[in-house]
């Protein structure tokens, strides 16, 4: 009773009859039911979403299949069902298909859609081309100039860069940041192409697995993962041999809860402090219930959040 007793908003708890022994009776209150009636429309705007995901996820492993178990591993992070292979998986043969492959079960694309073959970053850098374009089509009915002053914080806008977002401490010199924009600018393979195809000792080679990781994380419900779990996937996205130096040193990109093995690895453009800037159906749903408790979930508890002072 002492948990029900805590949470008055969510339970309601009544006696029936009047004596002391008499049984309690718990009901979920009007509000919890009206939360608690949304959870259908959050699990079927969210089914579109995973099948994408799943699609996606499938499109740039190197031989378009994943093993079953390492989907599981990580199902929790994109928002998946418990039983998705046998709830999920079989309504869309279009799509996927289940095959054993040395005794193993794997998940096999079906189908290439090159419509999907686009990365978040991508798709973030054509609305903002398409903004800057039109803004400077007004710059240029005025009468006026652009220019555009050099990048101070390793941001620059261009179809290869990354969104980069530093510590609120971290003052890079010109140096660093001379080499940052070489980088930002230099071009690199679609994460969406074969990985065996490029030498991973290639600088464009290892700018693409950043890319692989960035999309990766941007698949997830929320932008995050342990870095044991994308290690998980090395073989099926030619990941970094050094996954943990190659997040650290693209820390203007990734931000890691600690150094060790067991370390969270959140992409920092999808936050503003500790806040996820944007929420799926099913975080939305999440939020709605956990609100009426007062209280924050676990999974998304001080430990395995950003700090507020997560970046500048």
């Amino acid at each position: 009773m002492a948990v029900i007793e805590k949470y008055p908003a969510i339970f309601h708890a009544t006696k029936k009859g009047g004596g002391s022994r008499s049984p309690i009776m718990v009901k979920l209150t009007d509000k919890a039911q009206r939360v608690a009636a949304e959870e259908d429309d959050a699990q079927r705007l969210m089914e579109p979403i995973l099948v994408r995901s799943l699609r996606k996820l499938l499109m740039m492993s190197m031989d378009c299949r994943i093993p079953l178990e390492k989907i599981k591993l990580v199902k929790s992070e994109l928002g998946l069902p418990k039983d998705f292979s046998d709830s999920l998986i079989p309504k869309y043969p279009e799509f996927f298909t289940m095959k054993d492959v040395d005794g193993r079960p794997y998940l096999h694309l079906e189908s290439w859609d090159s419509s999907l073959a686009v990365t978040a970053r991508e798709e973030k850098f054509q609305i903002l081309a398409a903004a800057e374009a039109e803004r400077d089509k007004g710059v240029l009915d005025g009468g006026g100039c652009d220019k555009k002053a050099s990048s101070k914080d390793g941001n620059f806008f261009g179809p290869f860069a990354f969104r980069m977002n530093f510590l609120a401490g971290f003052r890079p010199n010109t140096k660093f940041l001379e080499e940052v924009e070489k980088w930002q600018k230099m071009p690199f393979p679609s994460p969406y192409l074969n990985g065996r195809r490029f030498d991973p000792a290639d600088p464009k080679a290892r700018k693409r697995a950043v890319g692989v990781l960035h999309e990766i994380l941007s698949l997830t419900m929320e932008k995050r993962m342990s870095s044991t779990q994308l290690d998980a996937f090395h073989a099926e996205y030619q990941l970094p041999s050094k996954l943990l130096l190659c997040l650290v040193k693209n820390h203007g990109i990734f931000y890691l809860t600690n150094k060790g093995v067991r370390s969270t690895v959140f992409l920092k453009e999808a936050y503003d402090g500790s806040n996820l800037i944007e929420k799926c159906p099913l975080l939305k749903f999440n939020d709605k219930f956990i609100s009426l408790g007062c209280r924050r979930d676990f999974n998304l508890s001080s430990s395995t959040t950003p700090s507020q002072h997560f970046g500048s």
